[in-house]
C-alpha cells in the first residue's frame, strides 16, 4: 500500500525509509545496471512485471526527481503496448553480484524509445533472499517465440519449480504501482493446480508494500527469468494473502503465504539477452 504502508517492529514507531528524490548514491547505482524491472498495468488493467535490458547507463537520473529508462518493453512482452502513455509504474534495480537493490516508484511518461519516471518514492531494501550471480554471457537480443494462455502448462511449471528468484508487481488505488523481488530455495513458488501458485512471505523489511497493496487491489503480476537460457515467464491474475495454518505448513519459517490465481500467462522463449552464473545461493529458509 503505497505511502501508507508503514511497517512496525514490536511497539516501535512506524518505520519508513522512502523518499521522493533520488540520492546521488542511488543514481550511481542505477547507472551501473544492465537490466531493470518494471511493474505496471496493461490496457485491460492486468498487472504485469516486465524486465528490460540495456548497456550500463541505460537507466539514468537526469535530475533528482526523474529517472530515465532508455528503452521500453518490446518483442511480445505483455507491457509492450502499455507504457505508450502516462502510467503508474514501479521500478526495481537489482544487482545480483552485490545483492543490492533499489526501488523507484512513480508516474511514467513516454520519452522517445524510453520512459521518464516522475519519482514518487525511492528506497533501498536489504539483501535478504537474493542469490549471488554474475553475468556469464551477454547475447545480442533476438525476437523471442511467444506463448500465451490462461493456465500453467508444463513449461511454466518447470520454470516456476526451478526458480529461486521472482518479481511481483502490485498496485493500490491512488497510491500507484510497485514491483519487488521475492526469493527462496527452488520450489518456493509452489504450483497448487493449473491456475494457482503459492509462495511464502518471510520476515523482510517491515514495509508491507506488496501485502498492503493486495489488501486494496488484488491485481498482481509475477515474472521469473531462467538464468540459464533467458526464457521469461510472465503471469497475471489475482493475489491473495493466506493465513491458514494448513497453508503455512509447507513453509516452516513463513509468516503468511501469498497465492496468485492466474488469469493470463505469457512465456517468451530465450527473451533475456543475459545468462547468469550462480556464485552463492541465498541463505533462504527451508521448505518442507
Amino acid at each position: 500500500m503505497q505511502q501508507r504502508a508503514r511497517g512496525t517492529r514490536g511497539g516501535d514507531a512506524p518505520v519508513d525509509r522512502r523518499q521522493s528524490a533520488v540520492p546521488a548514491v542511488a543514481a550511481e547505482f542505477l547507472a551501473q545496471q544492465q537490466w531493470f524491472v518494471l511493474g505496471a498495468a496493461d490496457a485491460d488493467e492486468r498487472m504485469w512485471a516486465s524486465v528490460v535490458y540495456g548497456p550500463p547507463g541505460f537507466v539514468s537520473v537526469p535530475d533528482p526527481l526523474t529517472v530515465r529508462v532508455a528503452t521500453r518493453p518490446t518483442g511480445g512482452d505483455p507491457l509492450a503496448n502499455a507504457l505508450t502513455g502516462s502510467a503508474d509504474v514501479g521500478g526495481l534495480g537489482l544487482e545480483p553480484e552485490t545483492r543490492r537493490r533499489m526501488r523507484v516508484n512513480g508516474r511514467a511518461h513516454p520519452d522517445g524509445d524510453g520512459l521518464l519516471i516522475e519519482v514518487d518514492q525511492v528506497y533501498s531494501n536489504c539483501p535478504k533472499y537474493i542469490a549471488t550471480r554474475t553475468v556469464a554471457t551477454a547475447l545480442a537480443p533476438e525476437p523471442p517465440r511467444r506463448h500465451e494462455g490462461t493456465r500453467l502448462d508444463g513449461a511454466a511449471r518447470s520454470l516456476l519449480g526451478q526458480a529461486d528468484t521472482a518479481f511481483v508487481a502490485t498496485r493500490a488505488p491512488e497510491h500507484g504501482a510497485d514491483v519487488t523481488h521475492r526469493g527462496g530455495n527452488p520450489g518456493f513458488l509452489r504450483v497448487v493446480d493449473d491456475t494457482t501458485i503459492v509462495w511464502p512471505d518471510y520476515r523482510g523489511n517491515a514495509m508491507f508494500n506488496t501485502l498492503g497493496n493486495l489488501q486494496l487491489d488484488p491485481s498482481c503480476g509475477l515474472t521469473v527469468v531462467s538464468p540459464d537460457d533467458g526464457t521469461t515467464l510472465h503471469l497475471s491474475g489475482r493475489g491473495e494473502v493466506l493465513w491458514d495454518l494448513d497453508d503455512l505448513a509447507a513453509f516452516p519459517d513463513a509468516q503468511r503465504v501469498v497465492a496468485l490465481h492466474v488469469q493470463a500467462t505469457v512465456r517468451l522463449d530465450h527473451a533475456a539477452p543475459l545468462r547468469w552464473r550462480l556464485e552463492h545461493p541465498a541463505q533462504n529458509p527451508p521448505l518442507s
